[in-house]
């Protein structure tokens, strides 16, 4: 469990007299995540759009890359009080990362491929739309396969030397039948055997629309409304979909944000890189 998910819990078991009406613990940085915690009833809005509130007064804050300042959380207790929070969200340095050698069609998809890749973004987005009131991400994450790290969240990418959108994941390099796990526990939402971009790719809901990607899997072990426990297999890494060789892509998504897997779980096991 990381230090994030021991303190939020700590906190959700004890809520004392008396205690601040709102707590967050994290940091506003891009990429990040805030767990924030208040009175039983409350509503919060994010920028002005209202996100879910446990039973227990559990919510979520996601930061993008590049996220505008200021974020601003809005709360209204059941007694009518309001307060709200703004928060300045850290800059980061992002690398720049050239990968070459991808089959040209990758790169630069056929008309025809753009319709398929359209239809297969649209079932992602529909998977992620899904808005549970589980909070199995307050148990902490874990990585869901342990090995080199050789591709990090936000670094700019030049595919065969042409400029695209920035790497949303984390890579591992660990090769192809490598056991993926759950990094929390949660239910698959999307399990998708070829996609053109991600191949092999899978979904796991965390609940408040807080969810893993799995991209360029060999095999998916996992079903679609399947329930799992973190550290349970459910996928093969692979060297699917747009790659120049086996790893498994994990990315995270808070709503319409693409958030950093790497700042929920801390560094990778030394020993076992």
């Amino acid at each position: 469990m990381t230090r994030l998910a021991v303190a939020l819990t700590l906190t959700l078991l004890a809520w004392p007299a008396g205690a601040a009406r709102l707590v967050f613990e994290g940091e506003a940085v891009e990429g990040g995540l805030l767990i924030g915690r208040t009175e039983v009833g409350a509503q919060v809005h994010v920028d002005g759009t209202r996100v879910r509130v446990s039973p227990q007064g559990a919510f979520l804050v996601g930061f993008h890359r590049k996220e505008p300042d200021p974020v601003v959380v809005a709360v209204r207790f059941r007694d009518g009080a309001k307060t709200s929070r703004r928060f300045k969200v850290k800059r980061r340095e992002y690398v720049v990362q050239r990968i070459d050698g991808l089959p040209p069609r990758k790169v630069s998809p056929t008309a025809e491929d753009l319709k398929r890749i359209r239809r297969e973004n649209a079932l992602a987005r529909k998977a992620r739309v899904r808005d549970d009131a589980r909070t199995d991400f307050l148990a902490g994450f874990s990585w869901p396969a342990v090995g080199p790290i050789s591709g990090v969240y936000g670094s700019q990418r030049i595919l065969n030397g042409e400029p695209r959108r920035p790497h949303y994941g984390v890579d591992i390099a660990v090769p192809t039948g490598t056991p993926v796990r759950a990094p929390a526990a949660g239910v698959v939402t999307f399990a998708y055997p070829d996609m053109f971009f991600s191949g092999g790719t899978l979904i796991l809901d965390h609940g408040h629309q807080l969810s893993s990607t799995f991209l360029h899997l060999s095999r998916l072990v996992a079903r679609e409304g399947q329930r799992v426990e973190r550290g349970e297999v459910i996928a093969e890494v692979g060297a699917t979909g747009r790659v120049t060789g086996a790893h498994l892509d994990w990315r995270i998504n808070w709503k319409n944000k693409r958030l950093d897997p790497a700042l929920l779980v801390g560094p990778m096991p030394l020993a076992q890189q």
